[in-house]
Formats: structure tokens, C-alpha cells, sequence
């Protein structure tokens, strides 16, 4: 009998680190297939995509198309320099799924920026890099 309770704990020692391992194999599979800067979006697509705007450009959109992550989140994490400016946190209901973030651009904002597209644990899945006012 005592065997009988010490292979049973064994069997479900075994299955929770298998469960354990399906989950960490499930977020590791989240992808980011694209992303882009742009003027606006029409239609849940991106319109006149760049790397380079002019300081009156007002604000910008990143948009991304997800992979691998059904019913998650990603975040958009904004940096104007080396300085976090905003973070915005996107639900994810599908795969793929395609969702954006704004951001207002204020004129006197300018030089380097970017975004890194991150998952729910926070690991950077793509980074994309873009100027205002050069």
C-alpha cells in the first residue's frame, strides 16, 4: 500500500514538471513577424510607414503583427533617447493578431527614439528605431 502512495507522488511529481515545461515552450513561442512606425492606421493597417519625421509630426503609431500568443499580452514600451516615456500593455486575443499603440510627439521632442515590443514577462521580442526632426 505504501508503495502504491509513494509511485502515485512520483506520477504527479513527473506531470507537473512536464505541465511546467508546456507553459515555459508556449511563451517562448510568442513572436513579433512585424513591426512599423507610421503616420496612422487605416483599415488595421499602417499608412506612410518611415524611420525619419519631421518635429510637426504630432504622433506616431507603432504597429505590430503577433504570433504565438493567443489570449496575452504584449506591451509597447516607448523611449525618446535613452528615457522611458510611455508603456502601453495590448491584449492579444488571437494568432496572428495585429494591434498598435499611439504616441503624441511633441515638437520640441526631437532626435533619436524607439520601441521595444515586450511580452508579459517583460523580454524584448523586437526593437524598432526611429527619428523625429532630422
Amino acid at each position: 500500500m505504501r508503495r502504491l502512495g509513494i509511485a502515485t507522488a512520483l506520477c504527479l511529481l513527473v506531470a507537473r514538471g512536464l505541465a511546467a515545461q508546456d507553459s515555459v515552450q508556449v511563451a517562448a513561442a510568442v513572436s513579433v513577424t512585424e513591426a512599423v512606425i507610421a503616420k496612422s492606421i487605416v483599415d488595421r493597417a499602417p499608412q506612410d510607414t518611415a524611420t525619419t519625421f519631421g518635429a510637426d509630426v504630432g504622433q506616431v503609431v507603432l504597429w505590430t503583427k503577433v504570433s504565438g500568443a493567443s489570449g496575452g499580452a504584449v506591451h509597447h514600451v516607448w523611449f525618446h533617447g535613452d528615457t522611458q516615456v510611455g508603456d502601453v500593455e495590448l491584449q492579444v486575443a488571437g494568432s496572428p493578431w495585429r494591434t498598435w499603440s499611439r504616441k503624441a510627439v511633441p515638437a520640441e521632442w526631437t532626435g533619436p527614439w524607439h520601441v521595444e515590443v515586450r511580452d508579459a514577462a517583460g523580454t524584448i521580442l523586437k526593437r524598432v528605431d526611429f527619428t523625429v526632426g532630422q
